[in-house]
């Protein structure tokens, strides 16, 4: 079962990029905000911000199909769902044993459920959506200029490479001069990527997948998985800091090699199950530099 839901996941996401959507780079959660669940009032997390942010609604509320009906409402009849995913991890204590609590072995889980977006929905009455204010580029830069300063125990920021990255060795984000970039949210928007990167460190997040990639010419499919799994992170968690600072990604992006690029990673073998690891990934590496609480950030 766990293996079909990550096959779900994967397929949607990968029959998204052969529409010439990027899931990740959707305008619209930088719109009218993150998606929610309606009865909880809780954002969904990692991968679901993807999964539900790509349906282009104009409002952020869902609910699954008995919520509604405890709300008092009810889906219309003929009306498809959306997957959702739950995953995370639970202490289980060896059965007999003495253990205790918070002890015993570590499992992990997932599970997928059905959500129903507000318009598929009657009997309840929403908030009206309100689209987020429009803000200019001075506000949008500013946004993302306070972003960059608050993150904690950030890494070393100097300009004046010629390529944009993170070396993980000095613990320092090397970035072009801004004039080299088309403006300023596309500097921004680069600077939050290597910024993910940096979550990463050992000192940080101590993510598997920055302290064991040896980039792509490394030999083998297990380093070029790695150094994949690694990129999606810090492109997702570039989209988190995106919408944050009202960045909406420029379409000319999601060019054709692109896109294709990333239906070939999450076809190629043993590639199911990451991309819901990488989305939570990516939840912790944005929370991590927004400076808020780390939980387990759960899909």
């Amino acid at each position: 079962m766990k293996s079909d839901i990550y096959t779900q996941v994967t397929d949607r996401i990968i029959d998204q990029l052969q529409a010439g959507v990027i899931p990740w780079k959707s305008p619209y959660f930088s719109k009218v905000g993150f998606p929610r669940n309606f009865a909880t009032g809780r954002a969904y997390q990692g991968i679901n911000v993807f999964l539900l942010g790509s349906l282009r609604c104009t409002s952020p509320f869902f609910l699954t199909f008995i919520q509604a009906k405890e709300l008092g409402g009810h889906v219309r009849k003929g009306e498809k769902g959306s997957l959702v995913v739950k995953y995370g991890t639970y202490n289980k204590q060896d059965e007999g044993s003495h253990a205790e609590e918070g002890e015993g072995e570590t499992r992990r889980f997932l599970r997928a459920y059905t959500v129903f977006h507000a318009s598929q929905i009657e009997g309840i009455e929403f908030p009206t959506p309100e689209n987020l204010p429009e803000l200019s580029l001075s506000d949008k830069t500013d946004r993302a200029r306070a972003i960059v300063a608050a993150m904690p125990s950030a890494p070393a920021i100097r300009e004046g490479a010629a390529v944009p990255c993170y070396r993980p060795a000095t613990d320092s984000v090397h970035m072009p001069e801004g004039r080299f970039f088309e403006g300023e949210e596309a500097y921004y928007s680069t600077l939050f990527h290597e910024l993910a990167h940096s979550t990463g460190h050992a000192s940080r997040l101590a993510r598997k997948t920055l302290l064991e990639n040896r980039g792509i010419s490394a030999d083998g499919d297990t380093a070029r998985k790695t150094y994949a799994e690694e990129e999606l992170v810090a492109e997702m968690a570039a989209s988190f800091l995106n919408a944050h600072a009202g960045i909406i990604e420029d379409e000319l992006t999601n060019s054709a090699a692109y896109l294709q690029g990333w239906i070939n990673a999450l076809q190629s073998k043993d590639a199911k199950g990451w991309i819901i690891r990488a989305a939570s990934q990516a939840q912790k590496a944005a929370n991590y530099i927004l400076n808020l609480a780390q939980e387990d950030a759960r899909p």
